[in-house]
């Protein structure tokens, strides 16, 4: 097999430049909309503090806060924070850095959480951290979670009345909840009645375009983002974690619109090159997934040369998974349904998306299975459409292959691949609807 078509895919020099531009003014933008709130992920703030460093800070002062959020928490109201944790009587510690991979704590608000436990050397501990997502937070206790930290923590996410305050205000009501005693009960309250007004709503009547394209689950994501006011709900069903329903913060979708998408060519004409590697060293007609990685490899190909952005870029490694999983011995998972960039599903879950009854069985990286458990966001891949950012899957099937299909995680039965979609024309269909929808103004 000639290896040229894959030297042809890699991006030009001038698209390069294109894309680094591109990624350039979307910083800048996120910058500007960030600005008055919690980032949500500080990808320019540098590698951020080490636990030794938190840890010594906080031996002398109950709260952290890096000097990236120093607009957001404010000496006087670090000193204020200080004040009422100490007419607590509680073992109470507030870290707020921003968080990021390839940090200290790889962008893990556990991971945080943990070493900085660990550098303290404290028995009995309550700690509140910024969260891995926007306006969240995170809130662990030790040796026992007595003082209903974590639901003290994540409830301040869904009061009204903080909708507009700021992280120090945030940090404060949690703090309430936590001495209070009452977090759980304030975290039910408030997830059921969102529960319970978005379950309310009248049912699509089915004459709406859908986002998955398989029978039976057309609308069942169609009102997963709830976006009002910058106000962001998750809700969660603590006996049965596997049918967690949430929204996503429109933060997080601010931070990948600014992503590398000239690196993630690269990535994926280097997979895409590695996947002809690997047909090349084949035993030919004795390698039973053959035509099928031949066909992943040459739907691959296509999607590269044509591909609009990050969504499809994520598409051409979903496709290379699939080539990959032809020439293994036993079927694999497809890549992550929220984001096929986190790599290949370790388990499949069953979700459903807030408001909805219906549940769809997804395929699911380590991370976003532990985020479902956790009651907590999955980091999804998210694009522009009629003017809002939202998760990929929410685009009508019609306009996105990659909606319909999940990534692969939506797919009918083992003769319904990616590359068979591709190779019927449904990506080229797709794309030409999505390009007449967005020069129609949407």
């Amino acid at each position: 097999m000639s290896s040229e078509r894959l030297t042809d895919d890699r991006p030009s020099g001038a698209s390069r430049g294109r894309a680094a531009g591109l990624l350039a003014a979307l910083l800048l933008a996120c910058a500007v909309l960030l600005g008055t709130g919690a980032p949500a992920r500080a990808e320019s703030a540098g590698p951020g503090p080490t636990a030794s460093t938190i840890a010594g800070a906080l031996a002398t002062d109950p709260v952290y806060v890096d000097p990236f959020y120093s607009a957001a928490v404010t000496p006087t109201q670090q000193r204020a924070l200080a004040d009422q944790i100490a007419a607590t009587g509680l073992p109470i510690k507030v870290v707020l850095v921003p968080l990021k991979k390839g940090d200290a704590f790889d962008g893990s608000a556990r991971a945080l959480a943990s070493v900085v436990k660990e550098r303290l050397g404290l028995r009995k501990l309550i700690l509140i951290t910024t969260d891995d997502y926007g306006k969240w937070l995170s809130g662990t206790e030790w040796p026992t979670d007595a003082h209903q930290t974590r639901d003290a923590a994540a409830a301040v996410g869904f009061l009204d009345e903080l909708d507009d305050a700021g992280l120090a205000a945030r940090v404060g009501r949690a703090v309430e909840l936590i001495e209070d005693g009452n977090g759980t009960e304030v975290y039910e309250a408030e997830t059921a009645e969102l529960d319970k007004k978005y379950s309310a709503r009248p049912e699509n009547d089915g004459s709406a375009s859908g986002s998955f394209g398989v029978p039976g689950t057309l609308l069942v994501v169609a009102s997963v983002l709830v976006l009002a006011g910058g106000g962001v709900f998750l809700a969660r069903r603590r006996r049965s974690p596997r049918h967690t329903a949430f929204a996503f913060p429109d933060a997080v979708f601010a931070a990948d619109e600014a992503a590398d998408e000239a690196g993630l060519r690269r990535r994926a004409a280097d997979e895409l090159l590695a996947l002809g590697e690997a047909v090349e060293d084949t035993d030919g007609a004795a390698t039973p997934g053959l035509g099928r990685a031949l066909d992943a490899y040459d739907a691959a190909g296509r999607v590269l040369d044509a591909a609009r952005g990050l969504p499809d870029l994520a598409g051409v490694l979903a496709l290379v998974a699939e080539g990959r999983s032809a020439l293994a011995p036993a079927p694999g998972l497809p890549l992550c349904f929220f984001d096929p960039r986190h790599g290949t599903a370790v388990r499949r879950t069953t979700w459903r998306p807030l408001g909805r009854r219906e549940r769809v069985d997804v395929a699911v990286c380590e991370d976003c299975d532990r985020a479902l458990r956790a009651r907590r966001s999955p980091q999804v891949l998210a694009v522009r459409d009629r003017g809002r950012t939202v998760p990929y899957f929410e685009v009508p099937a019609a306009r996105s292959l990659w909606a319909a299909t999940g990534y692969g995680s939506l797919l009918s039965g083992p003769d319904d691949t990616l590359a068979a979609r591709v190779g019927s024309g449904e990506f080229s269909r797709a794309r030409r609807r999505a390009e007449d929808h967005d020069a129609a103004g949407g």
